[in-house]
């Protein structure tokens, strides 16, 4: 259940991001991949792209040519020519990414007497079952029962999360690959820029976090082999 709750509080906030308070429509992007510049100029930097279908939150439509817009990982400033408006952004989502940050550390605090709670209890089976239950080949395996099931509890909650190895994607996305070559560093291939770089990671529970080019990225752990990015990191990651 606590993992379901962790997935579905990073898609609510994948969400939330597009739909940034300060928007005011949600356009789609015609173009196969549309530039991403750091201003209107069309001669300043190139901070990456957004794929076609991808859809996006306009910020400053004043321009006539060049609009700012938000996606997961950062702003920048795109040709109105490649957007297509889908429906104005609801204003009221303003407020919620930010709850969602300052109620981290009670969240945290309740995932600690969570786990205690949960510990207390099997510890209170394990005794009623030596001491009370007669049979001993069912208090074998009750006993046996609640072990096992303490073990999955230490291994989804209590073991820190790790990553290793190389994780690609086969679709046609800016980064293609994370490298994650010790505790806290990974190697980021970016195909926009022909580069390899390296990056400090931490993880927030299922989250793996970094910064590239002043943006934060986030990657969710699926599983043992599958990451799974939004924004300029969108795509599924499998281990190679």
């Amino acid at each position: 259940m606590m993992i379901m709750n962790r997935y579905f509080l990073l898609l609510l906030t994948f969400v939330l991001f597009s739909l940034n308070a300060h928007a005011q429509d949600l356009y789609k992007v015609t173009a196969d991949k549309l530039n991403v510049r750091e201003t209107k100029d069309p001669t300043s930097k190139k901070i990456g792209f957004v794929p076609q279908d991808e859809n996006v939150a306009v910020l400053d439509s004043s321009d006539s040519k060049y609009f700012k817009i938000r996606v997961t990982n950062g702003e920048g400033w795109v040709s109105k020519d490649y957007l297509q408006r889908v429906s104005p952004a609801p204003i009221k989502q303003a407020a919620e990414p930010i709850a969602a940050v300052s109620q981290q550390a009670e969240k945290d605090q309740s995932n600690i007497a969570f786990i205690i709670l949960a510990i207390l209890v099997m510890l209170i089976l394990l005794f009623v079952i030596i001491k009370f239950v007669p049979n001993k080949m069912f208090m074998v395996f009750s006993a046996a029962t609640v072990l096992i099931i303490g073990y999955f509890f230490y291994l989804g909650f209590i073991v820190e999360k790790v990553v290793s190895g190389k994780y690609v994607t086969d679709t046609d996305a800016q980064y293609q690959s994370f490298d994650f070559k010790s505790k806290d560093s990974v190697v980021i291939q970016d195909s926009y820029l022909d580069s390899l770089t390296t990056a400090h990671y931490v993880i927030e529970g299922d989250v793996i976090k970094f910064k590239q080019q002043e943006n934060t990225f986030l990657l969710l752990i699926r599983d043992d082999s599958t990451l799974i990015g939004e924004g300029f990191t969108k795509g599924i990651f499998r281990k190679n």
